[in-house]
């Protein structure tokens, strides 16, 4: 591994304090108190969609959970921990689930390529394309298959968050909490906004969870 490299993410850090303490003396005091954050990002690992520098948040804005292809699984419980913390303890009121156009974790999904253990987690994204294959194949240009897919998939993250007990929970409680789904074009910078949810927003009964005061 080379330190020059590594010297040089030491050296932009330390630039980084600099500037910031040139503009505000208390900014690492403040973010020291702790943490308020309005948003949950849950977004794709992919280096080219940093959360922060696509919306223009600043430390403690904006809440960040990432994994490939910007998935939300049931039995995933680093990304249920996240929720969770978010929700129920940082109180955030918008959580985004964020995709990108180009991701390569749905452009690997739809190829037959053997991944190894990569399988496992991809094969989320080849149940999605399965369930709307013939939508899919309808569009002729792979391309934008592929966007369409990409979409697609955004959408039914949203809808598994929906299923999730901590989101219906908060709804539940009063908690005025949206769920948005994104989609991000690398090559333009641009954010668009799909879908979005909240608390009125019907779900089948069988997701449906009690509660205790129910």
């Amino acid at each position: 591994m080379s330190q020059e490299a590594i010297d040089k993410l030491l050296h932009a850090n330390q630039n980084w304090v600099e500037e910031e303490l040139a503009r505000n003396p208390n900014f690492f005091n403040d973010l020291a108190h702790g943490q308020k954050p309005e948003f949950l990002w849950i977004g794709c690992s992919d280096s080219r969609v940093p959360a922060d520098r696509i919306t223009g948040t600043k430390p403690g804005e904006i809440f960040v959970h990432r994994n490939i292809a910007n998935l939300v699984v049931h039995t995933d419980l680093n990304m249920l921990s996240v929720l969770e913390y978010a929700v129920a303890y940082l109180k955030v009121k918008h959580i985004i689930v964020c995709g990108h156009y180009g991701c390569g974790g749905v452009r690997a999904a739809i190829s037959r390529n053997n991944y190894e253990l990569l399988n496992k987690w991809l094969r989320n994204i080849k149940d999605v394309y399965v369930a709307h294959e013939t939508e899919l194949l309808s569009i002729a240009d792979p391309q934008l298959r592929e966007n369409a897919l990409v979409e697609i998939s955004i959408k039914q993250q949203i809808r598994n968050l929906m299923k999730t007990s901590v989101v219906q929970k908060a709804w539940h409680s009063g908690e005025d909490l949206t769920l948005h789904g994104m989609v991000y074009e690398v090559a333009n910078g641009r954010l668009k906004e799909l879908i979005k949810y909240d608390k009125q927003t019907p779900l089948p009964e069988v997701y449906r969870f009690y509660f205790d005061e129910d």
